[in-house]
């Protein structure tokens, strides 16, 4: 894809945002588990693939950060590429670094705890460190990783605020220029279905684009009371209940097809006006619906519905459809993705996989990007407009009201957290 002109502005919302089909979190226990084999298409590198261990030049020593579901998971999937040496590992909780360690093969004296085990980690030598603990943590662990000389391989949602997004922004600039990798683990443009959908997209087989709708239908999450530290909100996924600690489920979950929607469109919303609430009691102040409209600047719109209930609803979930006159295309993380009439029908394919195959995929691109000196870090710069598109629907619904983005940046609100009592 071709580079934009204004890299280092891409919170400006008119900049294009589509750096190449290569683009995370653990889905609940009661989703679906992907396994089908991975597909390959316009789009990705031949080196990428998601099925078997590759032929390697060198092993590359990372270390990672987060060892709960989806970080143990990971650690797998990057020791089963071949090309890695799990090195070092951290997790906030001493007994699931030691335990998740020692599976992994991590040497005893290089797993740390603790808010501080990142630095621990990156005072090893590790070449590369993988983020995939809470997601308030990432802005402050990438930074420090770029920082320190080390390739950054993050999960979503790359932060849940607008200063995390400009400190991610500035980090992976940074990383562009040292002459590191940043790669953001975004899943559904890895799928070859997905890939085709978008590309004839935006070659116009929709005609007049009229408007888009998409959904993120998530289960209830984890909803501990808080104890005496937030300590126990950091594990088994209980941070998503709470907003300055996951984003809330716009954030951290629908994050996918926001992400979708803007690899597609190639620019991002001005504005956005909506409503959100919550219909049950909860220990966190996440919201359990809500719905909002981004409007473009051509005056074209993209309704999203968001949702948080265990009520069984599937329908439009990570899914994306897109409206022309002449044709409408869809965009899934699984289930059908094609396009219906107009000069470019396409019957499509059914994607399956994506949540592994995507992360595989995204592994091997990583590995290839490292060793081949590929430092044009595409995934990073959409993630930050995605993560700030996503941050504006949820303050729009929040505040029940018309916002544009360049009142959000403008603001500039931080989400604090409470690190008070927690280890160091």
């Amino acid at each position: 894809m071709n580079e934009t002109k204004n890299s280092n502005k891409s919170l400006d919302c008119k900049r294009s945002v589509s750096q190449g089909a290569l683009t995370r979190r653990r889905f609940c226990a009661d989703m679906i588990t992907a396994s089908a084999a991975a597909a390959f298409g316009a789009g990705l590198p031949a080196s990428a693939g998601a099925s078997s261990k590759v032929e390697t030049e060198r092993r590359i020593k990372i270390g990672i950060v987060g060892l709960g579901g989806r970080g143990k998971w990971i650690a797998g999937l990057f020791k089963a590429h071949g090309g890695y040496e799990l090195a070092a590992a951290a997790d906030y909780f001493e007994a699931v670094v030691q335990k998740q360690g020692e599976q992994l093969g991590v040497p005893a004296t290089k797993r740390f705890s603790g808010l501080s085990g990142y630095k621990r980690v990156l005072d090893t030598g590790v070449e590369a460190l993988v983020i995939e603990d809470v997601p308030c943590f990432y802005p402050e662990q990438a930074s420090a990783a770029v920082e320190a000389g080390r390739h950054v391989y993050v999960a979503k949602p790359i932060a849940v605020d607008v200063p995390g997004v400009r400190a991610m922004e500035a980090a992976a600039n940074k990383a562009t220029a040292k002459k590191l990798c940043f790669l953001v683990d975004y899943q559904l443009p890895t799928d070859a279905g997905n890939q085709e959908v978008a590309k004839r997209v935006r070659d116009g087989a929709l005609g007049t684009l009229a408007h888009i709708y998409s959904g993120g239908l998530s289960s209830r999450w984890t909803d501990p009371e808080r104890e005496s530290t937030i300590e126990n909100l950091l594990r088994g996924g209980a941070w998503l209940s709470h907003v300055n600690l996951g984003g809330d489920n716009i954030v951290s979950y629908d994050i996918h097809i926001v992400d979708g929607v803007t690899w597609v469109m190639d620019k991002c919303p001005l504005g956005a006006c909506g409503i959100s609430r919550a219909v049950e009691k909860h220990h966190g102040d996440r919201t359990d619906c809500g719905g909002v409209v981004f409007q473009y600047d051509d005056g074209m719109f993209w309704t999203h519905i968001t949702q948080a209930l265990k009520n069984n609803a599937w329908i439009y979930n990570l899914a994306a459809d897109f409206m022309g006159v002449r044709a409408t295309a869809h965009v899934a993380y699984w289930g059908k993705i094609h396009i219906r009439g107009g000069p470019q029908h396409y019957a499509g394919s059914v994607s399956a996989g994506i949540y592994e195959d995507g992360a595989k995929t995204n592994i091997a691109e990583f590995y290839r990007c490292i060793t081949g000196g590929d430092f044009s870090n595409p995934t990073a710069r959409r993630a930050v407009e995605g993560t700030l598109t996503a941050i504006l629907g949820r303050e729009a619904m929040a505040r029940k009201t018309f916002l544009t983005k360049d009142e959000l940046i403008r603001e500039n609100k931080k989400l604090k957290v409470d690190l008070r009592g927690l280890k160091t």
